[in-house]
């Protein structure tokens, strides 16, 4: 009764108010109702046992380790399952349709976070209740009744040729010039970056190990092959990747003792360096938004170098298909969110392509 008394309430607003975003009003109609009860229920609450959800989270991602998943994804499933079964408060067995537009209207009102984030959240348990559905644990899917978050889609903006020689201009040491360069250059994402070995560098063409597990060709061009030429020949570690760990990085004393003009240069002592370990993905990323930041470049982050790289090429005349393999797309719908396409060029391209 309650999904339909939300659907006559959807229904008169809707003619009341023009243009309404039906979903975000479903959502804020399911926090309204959360507290009353619209039909009789008789049925007793089944008390939450925590390590029924655990079981079976352990389960689906052993299935999904066997379907060849990074673990990057495992752990994102994992922690956003995890988080969203211990805020419902229920068993798997239990949750329902109205549990979950409750959950999803809490996170984006009460907690901020944003639609899309809490669109990924629904996705993760979709895929969860889905496996439960074909492994045939549950008749019954909860999923099927919760509609996708629309999200508002912003143009993200590449960097202008400008902001990238501010950014060139404001690195201070030569293992900053060639995280930027390299960035620049191959258009892989930072947890690509992180994970380059020195010996998967070959006459300016290096392997990355992307999602999935899947290894794809990227080049170094010659200001990209130089800073990497240049910053190799300061190090004298025995670390086989291209950007190390520091020794000391979680021992903020040890790191006080080096002078402070010294500390971004730390990589020339081989016994600062760790001997195996790779730079972690938020140290890339807070060596490039600190260099944007004294650059006064706005929104400065490992990522837009990949839309910036891609919209450059395609700009110069390269087919699209290509743009997507160099990025490590399966999909060109997805390489095409990358580009920055201004309304002039496209009147351009019209005019020179439409007659």
């Amino acid at each position: 009764m309650k999904k339909q008394l939300e659907d006559e309430l959807i229904a008169f607003l809707s003619s009341l108010i023009p243009n309404i975003n039906g979903p975000e009003l479903r959502l804020r109609i399911d926090m309204i109702l959360a507290g009353y009860e619209v039909t009789k229920g008789k049925q007793e609450l089944e008390v939450y046992k925590g390590d029924l959800n655990e079981n079976m989270l352990k389960r689906f991602l052993a299935a999904k380790i066997a379907q060849g998943c990074s673990k990057r994804t495992i752990t994102y499933y994992r922690n956003s399952i995890k988080m969203t079964f211990a805020i419902i408060g229920k068993p798997y067995s239990s949750v329902t349709a109205d549990d979950i537009r409750l959950y999803l209207a809490k996170r984006i009102y009460t907690d901020k976070v944003s639609k899309s984030t809490a669109n990924n959240e629904r996705r993760n348990l979709s895929a969860f209740y889905g496996w439960l559905q074909k492994e045939e644990i549950l008749l019954k899917n909860p999923m099927t009744k919760v509609d996708p978050i629309k999200a508002t889609k912003k143009k993200k903006k590449a960097f202008e040729q400008m902001d990238l020689e501010k950014i060139r201009d404001k690195c201070r040491t030569k293992r900053e010039t060639a995280i930027i360069e390299v960035l620049i250059s191959t258009w892989a994402r930072v947890s690509e970056i992180t994970l380059i070995r020195i010996d998967d560098i070959h006459d300016n063409r290096l392997t990355v190990h992307g999602k999935g597990d899947k290894d794809r060709e990227v080049y170094l061009n010659p200001r990209a092959a130089l800073a990497v030429t240049n910053y190799l020949a300061e190090r004298g570690d025995k670390n086989p990747y291209l950007f190390p760990k520091a020794k000391y990085a979680g021992d903020v004393a040890q790191l006080h003792k080096i002078a402070r003009d010294e500390r971004c240069e730390w990589y020339k002592d081989p016994e600062l360096v760790d001997e195996k370990e790779h730079t972690d993905k938020g140290t890339i990323e807070s060596i490039v938004r600190s260099i944007g930041k004294k650059a006064g470049v706005p929104n400065t982050h490992p990522h837009r170098f990949r839309r910036t790289g891609a919209t450059m090429a395609l700009r110069a005349g390269m087919p699209l298909i290509q743009v997507s393999k160099l990025l490590g797309h399966e999909n060109v719908g997805t390489t095409q969110i990358y580009l920055d396409i201004s309304d002039e060029e496209l009147e351009q391209a019209h005019k020179r392509y439409v007659n």
